[in-house]
């Protein structure tokens, strides 16, 4: 009687183990096909191409001043789609995990992206149409003092803007 108990348990443990990394696996292959449905659904353009979209910044740079560890400030820039096809925003992360991106697109925002983003979030900007880029710079998750720049990254599919870098300054006290 003992033994079997024993043996059991064991079936039991076993069993619960081969269950819990059957639902590991599902979780991980349904994120891996969402990842490449999102990779898929990035429209693609070359340099060559009359037809394209093209990304348009009036800035990438923006003083924040003087700040305290405790405060937060953002500063806010615009992606202008001044080509013919649309737009798309993605794979959005920071330098530091004190910073993060925003995008928004005919007012409706993203997430917050910071320094280990990761997602499948695609923004699409119409052609003629405007998209807004907050970078939020919050010191108290890291605290430093003194001059600081930190980076917000926005990749697109704008073949001759692939990479955006917007850049804020801050001097902390």
């Amino acid at each position: 009687m003992k033994n079997l108990g024993t043996e059991k348990i064991i079936f039991l443990i076993i069993g619960g183990l081969t269950l819990f990394a059957i639902i590991l696996i599902v979780i991980f292959s349904i994120n891996e096909q969402k990842q490449a449905q999102t990779a898929s659904a990035l429209l693609t353009y070359s340099a060559t191409d009359r037809e394209k979209p093209k990304a348009v910044v009036s800035s990438t740079f923006s003083d924040l001043g003087k700040m305290k560890v405790q405060d937060e400030k953002t500063a806010q820039f615009e992606i202008e789609n001044k080509g013919e096809k649309p737009l798309q925003l993605y794979k959005i992360s920071s330098s530091c995990d004190c910073t993060f991106g925003q995008v928004t697109i005919d007012g409706v925002k993203s997430p917050e992206f910071s320094m280990h983003a990761s997602g499948s979030w695609v923004g699409e900007v119409a052609p003629g149409k405007k998209a807004a880029l907050s970078v939020i710079y919050r010191p108290s998750i890291m605290p430093v003092s003194g001059t600081i720049t930190r980076d917000v990254y926005v990749q697109t599919n704008d073949p001759e803007k692939s990479n955006l870098t917007f850049t804020v300054k801050a001097f902390v006290e």
